[in-house]
């Protein structure tokens, strides 16, 4: 499979510092991409976020024996136990954590990662698809039936999350596969929440859908998340088929 991506990072209007991180890589055997969010309130957001792109990535060049599911899996093991290790080993860096997301392309097929609130969303057949499930407390209220999905767009506390790279000990990520066809067009959108916390799904298909190219589909997502406020850092990965 043949595909184009697109991918960005930005400090938003409310921010000093960019503790987000997004970058894709083109490795041997297939396409890797990997968006992080250095959790606000922490210490060293920003290297948390920086660390866990480049041990993911460092991971998946040196392991290319592992099948790609228990590699992705792996590698945000190793760099939620890096992360670990220098918040041990300095006191300016203790406490720091980040979300991530990651997403491999091999062939027809896409592997992915998770962990936090950062968000991967399908677009395919005109249909968006959240492939993640955000670890945050207001989607625990939505399991558990205390609010609704649309209340939890809303909650004053839809920003705290319970499962982060270099939070506990153990270190649990969500990861999968799932097929796509060469002649099945499809957009990946990897995000963290300074875009999907600003916009609502509806927006994003709609923008997903409507550029002309990716560099069209990214000016016009930095264009309304900016138009919103953009309160937060705000990073993203677009990627299509050709």
């Amino acid at each position: 499979m043949i595909v184009n991506y697109i991918f960005a990072s930005h400090l938003g209007k409310r921010r000093s510092i960019n503790e987000d991180s997004a970058k894709v890589f083109n490795l041997e055997d297939g396409l890797l991409s990997i968006v992080c969010d250095g959790l606000g309130g922490n210490r060293a957001g920003d290297l948390a976020s920086q660390t866990a792109v480049e041990i993911i990535h460092k991971y998946f060049l040196e392991n290319t024996q592992l099948d790609h599911l228990t590699r992705m899996n792996s590698a945000l093991i190793e760099a939620h136990n890096t992360i670990l290790q220098m918040g041990s080993q300095s006191e300016h860096y203790k406490g720091m954590a980040t979300t991530a997301v990651a997403v491999f392309i091999a062939g027809n097929t896409v592997y992915w990662g998770h962990i936090g609130d950062s968000r991967i969303y399908l677009l395919k057949d005109g249909k968006l698809s959240q492939v993640t499930k955000d670890h945050s407390l207001v989607q625990k209220m939505v399991d558990n039936g205390l609010i609704t999905s649309k209340q939890a767009e809303k909650h004053p506390h839809r920003n705290i999350i319970v499962k982060a790279l270099g939070e506990d000990k153990e270190c649990e990520p969500d990861c999968n596969f799932f097929f796509l066809h060469d002649q099945q067009a499809f957009k990946l959108l990897l995000c963290t929440d300074g875009l999907c916390g600003v916009l609502n799904s509806k927006e994003i298909k709609q923008i997903l859908m409507g550029g002309e190219n990716l560099e069209e589909i990214s000016q016009n997502f930095f264009n309304l998340v900016e138009e919103y406020g953009s309160p937060d850092n705000f990073s993203y990965v677009i990627i299509n088929n050709i």
